[in-house]
């Protein structure tokens, strides 16, 4: 018979494992990425070749007919199958740790293009009754949810939109993905980061902030050394008598 839990008072020590990181082209978003421990890219700007850190390219294949030889949406599934039976059997050392989405705008068209091919139409809007939307939504949704998971980091990269009021000519920023993907995608992530560059060319000077998190994470409870000194990187991620408190506890534990 199943049983239920104690009514206790619970102390967790949280700790952040999905991650939302968005800024305009060339701020180092992927950089920063391929930091965190065994990254795995699925890549959709095709631009893998460039990186460090091995990859697999998303897309659509288009057979001689013109209907799909090969879906997104089955290439995703696929992906997470391996990851949930195959990278548990690898030897420690090549196990992958953290996936990365570079970009999440694209997979998310992507998905949309695979269905619209699949219904023979332009848009989703074409398939009747609101069936197109809750296949895409459907998609999306039990990416994210795989995603989440696996005992892996998850990192989801966007681009940036900039926005000026013309009345007041103030500009803002905000990721590029579409708000309603956004909210599905962010509703399942625990830290929001934006990059930031200024300068031009090699005297160019990069930067982090956190723009909204989950909970308030101690630094203590970061597990992983590496990827405890990429978010101190991130300007707002901890409070600074957190980190004073860890450094001082390392300096005794020497």
């Amino acid at each position: 018979m199943f049983q239920l839990p104690k009514v206790e008072k619970l102390s967790p020590k949280s700790e952040p494992k999905n991650f939302f990181i968005w800024g305009s082209p060339m701020t180092g978003k992927s950089y920063f990425s391929s930091f965190f421990p065994n990254p795995l890219i699925l890549n959709t700007d095709g631009n893998s070749k460039q990186g460090t850190a091995p990859s697999i390219q998303l897309r659509n294949i288009r057979n001689e007919n013109g209907g799909l030889k090969q879906s997104v949406i089955k290439q995703l599934d696929d992906i997470v199958i391996a990851l949930q039976v195959e990278n548990p059997k690898r030897p420690e050392n090549q196990r992958f740790k953290t996936i990365v989405i570079d970009v999440i705008d694209d997979v998310c068209i992507q998905i949309e293009q695979a269905i619209c091919i699949d219904a023979g139409v332009q848009a989703l809007s074409d398939i009747p009754y609101g069936k197109g939307y809750a296949m895409f939504n459907t998609a999306l949704q039990q990416f994210v949810m795989d995603l989440k998971a696996l005992p892996l980091n998850v990192i989801y990269i966007s681009r940036e939109l900039a926005i000026t009021d013309e009345n007041t000519g103030v500009t803002t920023y905000e990721p590029s993905l579409k708000t309603k993907y956004y909210n599905i995608v962010n509703g399942n992530c625990d830290v929001v980061i934006r990059t930031k560059k200024i300068g031009d060319g090699q005297n160019a000077s990069y930067f982090r902030e956190v723009k909204a998190l989950r909970t308030m994470y101690d630094p203590a409870n970061i597990t992983n050394h590496r990827i405890l000194q990429l978010l101190e990187s991130c300007r707002g991620m901890f409070k600074r008598e957190d980190l004073e408190k860890l450094q001082a506890k390392n300096k005794e534990n020497k």
